[in-house]
């Protein structure tokens, strides 16, 4: 049980990882399937920085508790993530539903509760 979850952690982390490399490198073309659009210089700056941030720390975060059997690092995307699903709870009971909407929110559902069952099954140490 401990493996295939940790693989699971790792693969979704890998995935993390992939979207934020897609937004540092071809950041036009990466933002399409989020439904924004950069506003010149300044806009890619802002795609470059911001989701990159995002996506390494949690990605980064499930792959190095995975790897290390660390449940605390764990903590770290299940933050992350909830807080992004959270404010697109939000978004849908304020703005409605749009096409597309659902599969993103089931990803960082996923991340959410890999990363708790994960913190939760795993030896809690510092590393």
């Amino acid at each position: 049980m401990r493996l295939i979850l940790t693989a699971l952690i790792f693969v979704e982390g890998l995935f993390f990882l992939v979207m934020g490399l897609g937004f540092l490198f071809m950041p036009a073309s990466t933002v399409t399937s989020f439904h924004l659009s950069p506003d010149g210089a300044g806009g890619l700056a802002v795609l470059r920085a911001d989701f990159p941030a995002l996506f390494f720390v949690g990605g980064g975060a499930m792959i190095w508790g995975a790897w290390k059997r660390n449940g605390d690092l764990l903590l770290v995307p299940a933050a992350i993530f909830g807080v992004a699903l959270f404010g697109r709870i939000v978004s849908v009971v304020a703005d409605g539903t749009y096409p597309g909407f659902f599969p993103p929110m089931l990803v960082e559902a996923l991340a959410v509760v890999l990363s708790l069952f994960g913190s939760r099954l795993l030896p809690h140490r510092l590393t």
